[in-house]
């Protein structure tokens, strides 16, 4: 593949965006191959997933190169471009049943900011900013971000950042807790191995079950919510990982989890 990266080793799928000279931003090639590489991920017994970008960025979004867009040319549907592309990456990432982990380490843009906002720990070099650069062009942010910003910032801050599209710095949605962590530029790779191998040795199952739990609390009601965790709960209660664990600390030793 030309446009992806990956490996897959001990449990942890790593992807990393590979079109640096245009900041990793998205053709209709590089969602082929994207797809590929997330069928491969969720064939193995995956761990822990980590995506990241080649250069300089991140991913700058859509490739505007990518479809030719003139003054006075007939309209686009971008609707369709959303449909087939965009929202079935989104769904699958937010979805994914085990942590997912995205390091940005340079500008994560347009749809490119809204993908790194769809994992579930997002860790940035110090350098890196985010855009919802949709506006500047007429556009609405898209691939979740309209659902995903208001839920991390509140409204006020997400009107902000989709209808003026200022550049916002690692360290400031640090503050506004858009994002997990910030690190320093060379610290990036060795934080997210890091991480990624401490989650590849976690309760999978259990972990996916917390995830999908705190992803319904955004819109359950608390009876719908408590009836929630008594359903996972037996099917947590039910697992290898659940035994292992108890096993563990009475007999007071480092647990061996298989996601099980």
């Amino acid at each position: 593949m030309a446009d992806i990266l990956y490996t897959h080793d001990a449990g942890i799928a790593h992807i990393t965006l590979n079109r640096p000279e245009r900041l990793n931003s998205f053709t209709a090639s590089m969602h082929g191959e994207l797809k590929t590489v997330l069928d491969d991920v969720e064939a193995r017994d995956t761990r822990c997933l980590v995506m990241t970008g080649a250069g300089r960025g991140f991913c700058a979004g859509q490739d505007l190169n990518d479809r030719q867009v003139k003054a006075g040319d007939a309209p686009v549907d971008l609707g369709e471009t959303i449909e087939t592309l965009y929202n079935p990456l989104i769904r699958r990432i937010y979805k994914m049943p085990y942590p997912t982990l995205c390091a940005v380490n340079g500008v994560a843009a347009g749809a490119g900011a809204n993908l790194a906002l769809a994992f579930d720990f997002v860790l940035c070099a110090r350098s890196a900013k985010f855009i919802q650069s949709f506006a500047k062009i007429g556009l609405v942010p898209d691939s979740g971000g309209t659902y995903i910003l208001p839920r991390l910032v509140g409204q006020a801050r997400a009107k902000q950042l989709a209808m003026m599209g200022d550049a916002l710095s690692a360290e400031q949605a640090l503050d506004w807790g858009l994002i997990w962590r910030v690190v320093d530029d060379e610290a990036l790779g060795e934080e997210i191995d890091k991480i990624s191998q401490y989650f590849a040795k976690q309760p999978t199952k259990g972990l996916a079950s917390i995830k999908q739990a705190l992803h319904a609390s955004l819109d359950n009601d608390l009876d719908a919510q408590l009836d929630m965790e008594r359903d996972l709960q037996r099917a947590c209660g039910r697992s290898e990982d659940y035994r292992e664990g108890v096993a563990a600390f009475l007999e007071k030793r480092q647990p061996e989890f298989k996601g099980r």
